[in-house]
């Protein structure tokens, strides 16, 4: 999965650090993340290669308003202000372009495709709480932690996280397809959903199979979890066995399919190793899911 980065450790811990050129510099305009052109490739750029193309001074900390994000191994990320790219001193470099995030679901190194889409949860984060939600006032940064802080009321805010379900159905040695009725992901996925206020997750998975596909299940286990911030999400992968009658129903308002699809016949995501989903996909294939304890 994309968070499986081998030996390369991540410290997400909060520092009040100052960029070197040998920092990472990452920029986002929407989902998309800014690379930079080095030899043919396509490359996350550092504050050196921003020097390069306008110079140190018009690479200093002012214009580019660097804040830090986190490290891996010895390598320091921060994120560049989107308004210096748009608005500001700095503007758009040449020999930078920008690219879909989604593109680094196949990236590598993968330590770093990881980096980049880390980079960009935590930079929707800062582009939506600018102002506090509770007096309007301006938020400013807690000197030694993440926390966005009101200086006039004192409400504190911190990194949006959105915990979601991912189920796998089964019945015997057939796995639940399904596709999404929106959205640019066309592939075949497993029913999923976001948490709700007041639930467990176990309450979370039997009302969105029921609401999108009318089954109920039973025999629910925990599988595993992955942080996915293309949607600022905390996924937690479960298998549960349907329950009852199997005829599934897509709503057809989030899912256009559901269908059973048995083991031998389950499509297999080499090339996308990036998802829970895919994994969970390719783990009841090879027949190795958790088996419910008897």
């Amino acid at each position: 999965m994309i968070q499986d980065i081998g030996d390369h450790g991540f410290d997400n811990a909060y520092a009040p650090k100052e960029p070197t050129p040998e920092a990472y510099a990452l920029a986002y305009q929407g989902d998309n993340v800014l690379l930079a052109e080095k030899d043919g490739n396509l490359v996350l750029p550092r504050i050196r290669d921003w020097q390069a193309v306008l110079g140190p001074e018009a690479c200093g900390v002012d214009a580019l308003a660097p804040r830090y994000l986190f490290r891996v191994d010895g390598n320091d990320f921060f994120l560049v202000d989107e308004a210096a790219l748009q608005t500001g001193s700095v503007g758009m470099p040449r020999g930078f372009v920008f690219a879909s995030v989604q593109t680094m679901r196949f990236y590598q190194p993968r330590w770093l495709a990881f980096a980049a889409v880390t980079g960009l949860q935590l930079s929707r984060w800062y582009l939506n709480n600018r102002y506090c939600g509770r007096c309007g006032c301006e938020l400013g940064h807690v000197a030694t932690s993440r926390e966005l802080a009101c200086p006039s009321c004192g409400n504190v805010v911190y990194p949006r996280i959105n915990p979601c379900i991912i189920v796998g159905i089964t019945r015997g040695d057939s796995l639940l397809l399904t596709k999404f009725a929106q959205g640019r992901y066309k592939n075949y996925a497993l029913v999923s959903g976001f948490c709700e206020v007041g639930e467990t997750l176990e309450q979370t998975i039997e009302r969105e199979v029921m609401e999108e596909v009318g089954l109920r299940v039973r025999n629910i286990r925990y599988y595993k979890s992955q942080p996915w911030s293309f949607s600022d999400s905390l996924l937690m992968g479960f298998f549960a066995d349907v329950d009852g009658d199997p005829t599934a129903r897509p709503d057809h308002v989030e899912l256009s399919v559901a269908r059973w699809v048995a083991r031998r016949d389950l499509p297999r995501e080499h090339e996308d190793t990036s998802s829970l989903t895919n994994e969970m996909i390719e783990l009841f294939a090879r027949g190795e899911e958790p088996m419910p304890n008897r």
